[in-house]
């Protein structure tokens, strides 16, 4: 019976699969008619989908809506599906089949669209208003969002479109416009038509945690007219223990307990023991660690990860590996971030060499190491001046299939031009693109600032500047400085004066340093009139707060030029 049963069950989901093949390509022949810049609509006879009238049923509806790429076929079958002729089986949309179709215009961002199809429906109501919202919201449009909560008070008769509200207040905390969110949630209280929930409270309580305004989301959580649920203390605790406030986080967990709003669960524990580790309070995460036990929730590869890290980041890397012994004794298997975070430890006390014969055993246990666990050695390797070292690493991640992220190519080139390695830092740079990865500004300025003090650096220097420029970076005044000192210490003045007007046009000052070699240069020069007509632009562009300084060193050059000259 089961294998008879199994046997229709396929031929159902065949035929269906064969009758929506057959419906999008018809589909695919029918031409949506315009209308007045409306949404568009179906002819009123669409002889090729006729054959398909005693199918109509909502699921098939939805199942081709959803099927379609292009979102006009699929209002084209919608509206041909609200009026079929023949409808032996008096089919007629459903909200879900509304739903879907709004759905699929939102994701093709056809707001406009969108809105006429509710409207000439008349579907609009705070469900799919509140759906809309959200969309605005992806679109950082915050202006769209408030006029729509807005409309959404009209459309529901009481005015009560707690779904509108929620999805706004949702849409300003994670647009960060906490204050407007403030405002709003203020005036939904006092105006007393839409009833606030439990989600409204939470996501106003969020907002102030995401930008760490703790005693604001604390006063919200006090003010509370209903109960909060287990996502409330939540939020609060995650806010705390970001902040390192473990008291107060602890405080809240005790809280819940005694108002028995809702016990702490596993993900309660999981946060209060990661804010200790975090914190370096080992002692306290691992009573949390046996509270937790007792409670009967058993710790899971986060918890155990997150008490590997705690140890290994105040530099435990031996009570750590006890600590992986257990969690493997408890039956729960060790990851990448479990062995990243030995090899964090192992670089904080400085022990390179275990640290690097662990990532080889990773390896030989088939794990993969990611790219910040050789991140962690190569930037280790970098501060201990072992450049070379670094990019064999580098080379040996690129093989296997990793690749380095752009802080990790900095500390390369930092260490090499930090050793005078320069023609090293200049080939290393040009790799960067070879394996995927776009040097970004601080990459080329650490290689160009260094080049530009060098005798012989002036060509590369060029090239690299050409190749910034390229990749679309811009000059800043550190670049312009160095650009201006070094043409100026090579005797090429002319240079140096065209870097320095570039730099005045972009509105950047050089250096006091750079400032004092190029106008002393033109000073030695005997370009006295030059020397004035730079030092005068460059003061006006100076802030307040340097012209002082920068008016200082002219009037010194002016008096040791003037002696000399005398």
């Amino acid at each position: 019976m089961a294998s008879k049963a199994l046997t229709n069950h396929s031929l159902s989901s065949n035929s269906s699969t064969s009758l929506l093949t057959s419906i999008t390509k018809a589909l695919h022949s029918v031409k949506p008619q315009f209308l007045n810049n409306t949404a568009p609509k179906a002819p009123k006879e669409i002889p090729i989908l006729t054959q398909f009238t005693p199918h109509l049923n909502p699921n098939l509806v939805i199942q081709v809506i959803n099927n379609q790429t292009n979102p006009y076929h699929a209002l084209v079958f919608f509206d041909w599906a609200c009026r079929p002729s023949p409808n032996p089986r008096k089919y007629f949309h459903t909200f879900h089949c509304y739903n879907a179709m709004f759905d699929l215009l939102l994701s093709h961002r056809l707001f406009t669209t969108a809105t006429q199809f509710l409207e000439s429906h008349n579907k609009l109501c705070d469900f799919l208003i509140a759906k809309l919202i959200n969309a605005f919201g992806v679109e950082r449009d915050v202006r769209g969002a408030i006029d729509w909560f807005n409309r959404a008070k009209m459309v529901e008769k009481d005015g009560n479109c707690i779904s509108s509200c929620n999805t706004l207040l949702g849409v300003l905390v994670k647009t960060c416009r906490i204050r407007l969110c403030r405002a709003v949630f203020d005036r939904v209280v006092e105006e007393g038509v839409i009833r606030v929930d439990v989600v409204t409270y939470t996501t106003m309580i969020r907002g102030y945690c995401k930008v760490g305004k703790m005693e604001d989301a604390l006063k919200v959580f006090d003010e509370m007219r209903c109960r909060p649920n287990l996502v409330t203390y939540g939020v609060l605790l995650s806010g705390f223990c970001r902040k390192g406030m473990m008291v107060e986080a602890r405080q809240m967990v005790d809280k819940m307990i005694m108002k028995g709003d809702c016990m702490p669960d596993l993900v309660t524990y999981s946060t209060l023991i990661d804010g200790y580790c975090k914190k370096g309070d080992m002692e306290a995460a691992l009573m949390c660690f046996d509270e937790m036990v007792v409670q009967g929730f058993e710790p899971n590869l986060i918890i155990y990860n997150a008490v590997v890290n705690g140890y290994c980041l105040i530099g435990k890397v031996d009570e750590a590996k006890r600590m992986m012994t257990k969690m493997r004794l408890d039956g729960v298997k060790d990851d990448v971030v479990t062995h990243t975070s030995l090899l964090r430890g192992f670089c904080v006390v400085g022990r390179l060499d275990e640290a690097c014969q662990h990532l080889r055993d990773m390896i030989s246990l088939g794990i993969k190491p990611d790219v910040q666990s050789y991140g962690l050695l190569v930037n280790e390797l970098c501060k201990l001046g072992k450049a070379s070292e670094a990019i064999v690493l580098m080379r040996e991640m690129v093989a296997r299939g990793v690749y380095p992220c752009i802080s990790s190519c900095n500390a390369v080139l930092k260490a090499l031009v930090e050793r005078g390695e320069l023609n090293e830092a200049v080939f290393y740079l040009k790799w960067i693109p070879a394996i995927g990865r776009a040097p970004n500004f601080v990459s080329y300025f650490t290689v160009i600032s260094s080049l530009s003090r060098s005798e012989r650096g002036v060509q590369q220097v060029e090239e690299l500047m050409t190749s910034m420029l390229q990749d679309g970076h811009k000059a800043d005044s550190s670049i312009y400085s160095c650009l201006t000192r070094m043409y100026t210490k090579n005797g090429e003045l002319e240079k140096a004066s065209r870097v320095l007007c570039d730099a005045l046009r972009d509105g950047c000052v050089i250096n006091l340093d750079s400032f004092a070699v190029f106008i002393e240069g033109l000073y030695a020069r005997g370009k006295m009139s030059d020397a004035e007509q730079h030092s005068q632009e460059l003061l006006e562009k100076c802030s307040v707060t340097m012209l002082e300084k920068y008016q200082r060193i002219l009037n010194k050059l002016k008096c040791k030029y003037s002696d000399h000259k005398a």
